[in-house]
């Protein structure tokens, strides 16, 4: 399944495309704490998944991007919050072999990228380390806590969720 679909362009979209709606989905679903100088977007736990496939990687650039723009986000933070996304994503994807570390990459993405997009592109006023600091805990918590804990339950059932031969798609 996930393991072979470089093989498979069409089914490696679709994985693209599953992780974007759902990034999107609960981007929007709660959307009165995802945006903001203190945020926690809850959607950020799936930044662990190019940890299991790399289709991850632009599904997440995209859902974030998606989510941006359908919340009304400025073309600043549409732009760049979705490319502090695609940074973290890729940094977990190269770090994939140390589990631990792998989730530091979008962290570090959105502590270095996203006070800037707030204060230029939202005009607000926080001083810039207060807002690294109340960015860099919502999304300490969302991926290191909460995505390393879905990392590890994953981690469990890899064999039957990530691999061709325990997949349902040989039926097809």
């Amino acid at each position: 399944m996930f393991e072979n679909n470089s093989k498979n362009p069409a089914l490696w979209i679709a994985y693209a495309a599953m992780t974007a709606g759902i990034y999107t989905a609960l981007t929007l679903v709660f959307a009165p704490i995802s945006f903001g100088p203190v945020q926690f977007r809850i959607s950020e736990v799936l930044c662990v998944l190019p940890i299991f496939f790399p289709a991850a990687v632009p599904g997440l650039f995209i859902g974030c991007f998606i989510a941006n723009f359908l919340a009304g986000a400025v073309a600043a933070d549409i732009v760049f919050g979705s490319l502090a996304t695609l940074i973290g994503a890729a940094g977990t994807y190269m770090l994939r072999e140390k589990k631990y570390i792998a989730s530091l990459p979008p962290v570090i993405a959105n502590i270095l990228i996203i006070p800037f997009v707030l204060k230029y592109a939202y005009g607000m006023n926080d001083f810039i380390p207060f807002m690294m600091l109340t960015v860099g805990a919502g999304e300490f918590i969302a991926v290191c806590v909460l995505g390393n804990m879905l990392s590890f339950t994953l981690s469990k059932y890899k064999k039957f969720i990530f691999t061709a031969e325990h997949s349902n798609s040989k039926r097809l």
